[in-house]
């Protein structure tokens, strides 16, 4: 929370919030540059084989698997403002390589799956400390619109960046193009940097060994196991990211080959159907109200995989082929953030300050980790089965994501002041987890 700002002053008329939509926003763009064109510079440079595009794709999550150790560390940083700018620079720095040593006929794979490996650190390292600032920055009654807004920033960012990353690759080359994303890094550090004091977090004072990080990493995974509503949110996402993935690993070829449809058909009906992500984060504020969080949570989670099917199932006239692309996409963009945005304020309410990057850190190493496990099982079971009905089979295993949250009080809730106090007491020792830490919780 600000201390300068006016108690009922919108959120974009807010200095610090403004200047940090800003930064989230073109960082956004640009990543939305170089994931065309990192796969681009190996197939078309490099000449790589789909084995090793895939290993490039994977390399980008696999350090999220480390966030669990590192959110104790960042719990005990004052200042975690540093850490998100200097995780910006780095990725800057780091994309900058690319077009140097294409300048010197140099780009080699190595090099790119080194460089996605530590911009994926980079990004892990963002992550986890992002939900320990944003509690400092955005007062509790503005969760849900503060998320709502950045997720439509998000959702923008894959309407306007992929038909913009395919314009500056056609015209400068994919290598020049990373510059770009990585100039966005360099002017997202640059807004982050102009927000101003936020409220100071409570933090552990404590040594930062390697012992120390084992334990921060089990206390982390302990709140969150224990925890029921952030026990059920997480086993509710991660089903829905392992199931949905199975799905991204064959939708474009499934719309290829199953379809026949070409790649300008495809990226059309992609890029109409993205719309359907914008529309969600700007409704779901207001449907959240309507319905109640909790209604809206299984409303998101269950159209965000079952759009799946309409893909699924697609025939006819090549219009209608096109047409049921975009329409799943729609759904799928419009569930998704039904589901983000009020699973991410859920979060941010019912996390103690003092253990909230611990527990992102947990969180994150779970549930991203199950995405290439996701994309592994879609090329199995399609070689099995198909790929009509893996798509089936993706779409009704994530739909059945919003059971874990049957019993648990996010089901129960009409909004965020129905979930249960940050003070819940998930670990019984004082001597691990400072007591009396999250008092001041946000808000």
């Amino acid at each position: 929370m600000t201390t300068s700002a006016p108690s009922r002053l919108s959120l974009l008329r807010q200095h610090d919030f403004r200047s940090f939509f800003v930064a989230s926003t073109v960082s956004q763009l640009g990543d939305r540059i170089s994931e065309l064109a990192f796969p681009l510079i190996a197939v078309l440079i490099l000449d790589a084989t789909p084995g090793q595009v895939a290993v490039l794709t994977a390399l980008v999550w696999l350090p999220n698997l480390g966030s669990i150790l590192v959110g104790g560390w960042i719990d005990r940083q004052e200042h975690k403002k540093r850490i998100l700018i200097a995780a910006d620079l780095a990725r800057a720095a780091l994309l900058v390589t690319i077009p140097l040593a294409y300048a010197f006929d140099g780009v080699t794979l190595v090099q790119l799956y080194v460089v996605a490996l530590l911009t994926g650190a980079g990004a892990a390292l963002f992550n986890t400390t992002y939900p320990a600032f944003f509690v400092l920055l955005v007062r509790r009654e503005d969760f849900i619109d503060a998320n709502s807004k950045l997720s439509a920033s998000r959702s923008g960012s894959y309407i306007v960046g992929p038909a913009l990353g395919g314009v500056l690759i056609q015209a400068l080359t994919a290598p020049v193009a990373v510059l770009v994303d990585a100039v966005s890094f360099v002017f997202s550090a640059i807004f982050i940097g102009r927000v101003g004091p936020t409220r100071r977090p409570r933090v552990e004072p404590g040594d930062d060994g390697p012992a120390k990080m084992w334990r921060d990493a089990r206390n982390g995974l302990s709140f969150t196991l224990r925890h029921d509503v952030v026990r059920g949110v997480l086993g509710c996402c991660t089903t829905a990211n392992y199931f949905t993935f199975v799905a991204a690993a064959l939708l474009v070829l499934f719309a290829s080959r199953d379809l026949d449809l070409s790649a300008g058909l495809i990226g059309l009906g992609l890029g109409v159907g993205a719309v359907g992500g914008l529309l969600g984060a700007l409704v779901a504020p207001a449907l959240s109200r309507t319905l109640g969080l909790g209604r809206t949570v299984v409303l998101g989670g269950i159209v965000f995989p079952a759009s799946i099917a309409v893909v699924a199932l697609a025939a006819g006239p090549v219009w209608v082929r096109v047409g049921l692309l975009a329409v799943a996409e729609l759904l799928s963009g419009f569930g998704v953030m039904l589901f983000d945005i009020n699973l991410n304020s859920v979060l941010a309410t019912v996390i103690p300050d003092h253990l909230r990057a611990r527990v992102s850190g947990a969180f994150s190493a779970v549930n991203y980790g199950v995405r290439p496990l996701g994309a592994l099982t879609g090329g199995v079971l399609a070689s099995w089965i198909g790929l009509r009905p893996t798509l089936l089979v993706a779409a009704v295993g994530g739909a059945l994501c919003v059971l874990w949250l049957w019993g648990s009080p996010v089901l129960r809730a009409r909004s965020l002041d129905d979930l249960p106090s940050p003070d819940f007491p998930a670990l019984p020792s004082p001597d691990v987890i400072p007591s009396g830490g999250s008092g001041d919780q946000g808000g």
